[in-house]
C-alpha cells in the first residue's frame, strides 16, 4: 500500500473518493486548507483506495497520511502525471467578463451621446485629447473604474453610467518617444472629462490626481494637464478625507515640466491647476477664471455669461496665456512640442545661411528691424517657439534648438518701445529665466535696449520692484548666459539682459552694430551738453553741433571701442554667432540635478 500525505501544515476540508474507489495518477483525492487556501491533494499512481486514516475537520501535520491506496500492479514504484486539461485561451470567465463590460463602459464608444454632445461644441472628448497627446499604445490609465462620490444620491449602477472615471481620465505614457527614446519620454496626464458633471473637481477625481501627481514626483517625469472643467463639485455626498493636490500639485514646480491646456471652461479648482503650469496652452474660444458665473453672481457681484469671465482675449494680453491656438488639436500638437525641448537633443537638423545676418541690422541706426526674423535665421529651422507673445512687448522670449540643442532665448524688441524693458516686459523676461534654471537650459541674450523705462506712468505700474526681478535672478542663474549685442546697450537695461553684468556672461559678444553707455547717445547729449547747445541762437547750427556730439559719444561707445578696452569679449562678424553659441553649449557641462531634486525651488505662477 502507498500512503496519501498532507502535504503541508493544514485541515482536512475536503475528500472526494471513498474506500473502494479507483483512481488515476494525478486525480484529486482531497483538499487540504492552509493560511485560507485550499491545496489539492492528488494521487501519485494508478490505484484502488483502501483505507482513511484521517476525517474531514482534522488538523494535520507535513506528511501525516490522509489515507492509502493499493497500487495497480507496476504503478507503484513509478508515478505517471496526468495530463492537465486543455484550456482556450480565448475564453472569458464570468469575472473578467465583468471587468472589461465594466471598463468598456467608461470608453467613447460606448457612451455615444455623450461624444455627440462635444461635437457641438466642437471639442474632442478627454480620451481622444490624451490619446492624441500620447504615442500609440503607450497610454496606461489609473483609476479607470473609479465613479463619483454621490451613493446618497444614486445607485451604483446609476453612478456607473453618470459619472466614468469619476470624470478623469488619467495615466502614463509617453510623448515623442521616436525623436528621444522612451527614457526621456515618459510623462504623467490627466484630462478632466466635461461630459461628467462639467467636469468639476469630484471626491474621488481629487483622489486621483493626488495619486499622479504623487507618480510623477516619485518619478520625475512630465505633468501634463487638460484642466477644461468647472472647478469644485458640489453635489458629492461621500467624503473624499483630505485633499492634497492643491500642495502637491504646486510641488512639482522646478522639478519636472508642467504644462497645461485649456479649452471651452476653465474655472475655480481647474483655473488654479492650469495656473501653476509652466506653459499655458490655451484654444480661442477658452473663457478662464478664478470663479465662474455662479460664483459671481453668488457673491452679488453680477449675472455673467461664461465667455463674459475670462475670455482668451483678455488672459493673451495680460500674460496668463504663454501660447494661443485655434483648437485642441494645435494645442496638443504644441505641448509636445513644447515637451520636446526638455527630451533632449536632436541629431538632425538645418539652420538657415547666416550670412543673411550681417543684414538683419539695418545701416541707420535709428531704424528697427524684425528681431522675430532674425531670431528665426539664427535658430535651427523650424525650432522657434515664442511664448507669450502678446504680454510684455518690449521683450520676445521663447525655447528654440542651436544644432540640435535646446536654449531658451530673451530679446529685445526695438519696434515696441524701441526695445525698453517695462515692467511687463521684465516680469516676462525674469519669469522665463527661472523657467530655464530650473530645467536646465542655457540661455541666450539678444540684447538692443536703450534701458529699463522710465517716467512718471511707468512708475506707477511698480517698476522699481519689476525690473529688479531680473537682476535678482540674473544674477543667480547657473546655466550658462550666452550674450549677444545686437545694437543698443544701454543703462541699467543692457546689465539686466546680461546677468548683472557683462562678465556675469558665459560670453559677452557684439555685433559691428553695437553700441554702449549709460544712457542713449541723444539723451546724454542732451543732459549733459544742454547749456552749451542753449547757448547756440541758431536752430540749424544747434542741431549740426548735437549731431556731431552725438557722433563722438557713438565713437567712444561703438563697439569696437568698447572691445578695446576689454569691455567685451569681442565684436564678431554676425555670422559667426552661432558657431560662438555652439562652442559655449558644447563646453559648458550638462545641468546636473542636487539631492534636494530641483535646481530652483519653484517656478514664479507669474
Amino acid at each position: 500500500m502507498v500512503a496519501i500525505a498532507a502535504p503541508m501544515l493544514g485541515a482536512l476540508v475536503a475528500v472526494t473518493v471513498k474506500p473502494g474507489d479507483s483512481v488515476v495518477p494525478g486525480q484529486e483525492i482531497a483538499v487540504v486548507e492552509a493560511m485560507k487556501m485550499q491545496h489539492g491533494v492528488a494521487a501519485p499512481a494508478a490505484g484502488i483506495v483502501v483505507s482513511f486514516v484521517a476525517a474531514v475537520g482534522d488538523t494535520l501535520a507535513e506528511g501525516q497520511p490522509i489515507l492509502f491506496i493499493e497500487p495497480e500492479a507496476g504503478d507503484a514504484a513509478e508515478a505517471v502525471p496526468a495530463k492537465a486539461a486543455a484550456v482556450d485561451p480565448d475564453h472569458i470567465r464570468a469575472d473578467l467578463a465583468e471587468v472589461l463590460a465594466r471598463r468598456r463602459g467608461t470608453l467613447d464608444i460606448a457612451r455615444p451621446d455623450a461624444v455627440a454632445k462635444r461635437r457641438k461644441t466642437g471639442h474632442r472628448t478627454a480620451r481622444e485629447n490624451i490619446d492624441a497627446l500620447l504615442d500609440d499604445d503607450s497610454f496606461i490609465e489609473y483609476g479607470g473604474l473609479a465613479i463619483a462620490g454621490r451613493s446618497r444620491r444614486a445607485t451604483t449602477e446609476e453612478l456607473i453610467a453618470q459619472s466614468p472615471a469619476d470624470g478623469l481620465v488619467m495615466g502614463i505614457g509617453t510623448v515623442n518617444a521616436g525623436l528621444f527614446g522612451e527614457e526621456h519620454a515618459r510623462v504623467a496626464t490627466m484630462a478632466y472629462d466635461y461630459t461628467v458633471f462639467a467636469g468639476t473637481q469630484g471626491a474621488r477625481n481629487h483622489i486621483k490626481t493626488d495619486r499622479l501627481v504623487e507618480l510623477a514626483d516619485r518619478w520625475r517625469i512630465p505633468f501634463v494637464q487638460f484642466a477644461e472643467g468647472g472647478g469644485g463639485r458640489p453635489g458629492d455626498t461621500d467624503g473624499g478625507g483630505f485633499i492634497r493636490a492643491f500642495e502637491w500639485l504646486p510641488k512639482l514646480s522646478g522639478r519636472v515640466p508642467i504644462v497645461g491646456m485649456a479649452a471651452g471652461r476653465c474655472f475655480a479648482g481647474n483655473a488654479s491647476f492650469l495656473g501653476c503650469s509652466d506653459v499655458v496652452i490655451a484654444t480661442r474660444d477658452a473663457t478662464i477664471g478664478m470663479g465662474g458665473p455662479a460664483m459671481i453672481e453668488g457673491g452679488g457681484l453680477g449675472v455673467f455669461r461664461p465667455e463674459e469671465v475670462g475670455p482668451v482675449a483678455v488672459h493673451v494680453a495680460n500674460g496668463v496665456v504663454d501660447l494661443l491656438v485655434d483648437d485642441e488639436a494645435a494645442a496638443v500638437a504644441a505641448a509636445k512640442r513644447y515637451l520636446g525641448y526638455f527630451q533632449g537633443r536632436l541629431a538632425d537638423w538645418t539652420c538657415a545661411d547666416q550670412r543673411a545676418l550681417r543684414h538683419a541690422i539695418p545701416e541707420n541706426r535709428l531704424r528697427v528691424y524684425d528681431i522675430r526674423a532674425l531670431i528665426e535665421t539664427l535658430v535651427d529651422r523650424e525650432s522657434w517657439m515664442e511664448l507669450r507673445r502678446g504680454f510684455g512687448l518690449s521683450m520676445i522670449v521663447g525655447l528654440a534648438r542651436i544644432e540640435g540643442r535646446p536654449v531658451g532665448i530673451v530679446a529685445n524688441d526695438p519696434a515696441h518701445l524701441g526695445g525698453a524693458i517695462d515692467s511687463d516686459a521684465a516680469d516676462k523676461a525674469a519669469r522665463f529665466l527661472q523657467l530655464c534654471e530650473a530645467h536646465g537650459l542655457p540661455v541666450v541674450s539678444l540684447s538692443d535696449t536703450p534701458g529699463i523705462m522710465v517716467g512718471p506712468e511707468v512708475e506707477k505700474t511698480g517698476l522699481v520692484r519689476h525690473a529688479a526681478r531680473m537682476f535678482l535672478i540674473g544674477a543667480n542663474l547657473t546655466v550658462p548666459l550666452l550674450s549677444v549685442v545686437l545694437r543698443k546697450s544701454y543703462g541699467l537695461g543692457a546689465i539686466a539682459m546680461t546677468g548683472g553684468s557683462y562678465q556675469a556672461s558665459m560670453f559677452a559678444v557684439s555685433w559691428p552694430t553695437g553700441e554702449f553707455g549709460g544712457m542713449g547717445l541723444e539723451g546724454a547729449v542732451r543732459l549733459g551738453y544742454r547749456k552749451e547747445l542753449d547757448a547756440i541762437a541758431d536752430p540749424a547750427t544747434r542741431q549740426a553741433k548735437f549731431e556731431e556730439m552725438v557722433a563722438q559719444l557713438y565713437q567712444h561707445g561703438k563697439a569696437l571701442t568698447t572691445a578695446g578696452y576689454y569691455g567685451i569679449d569681442d565684436v564678431i562678424d554676425p555670422a559667426d554667432t552661432r558657431q560662438w553659441i555652439a562652442a559655449a553649449l558644447r563646453t559648458a557641462p550638462a545641468a546636473t540635478v542636487p539631492e534636494s531634486g530641483k535646481r530652483l525651488r519653484w517656478i514664479d505662477s507669474w
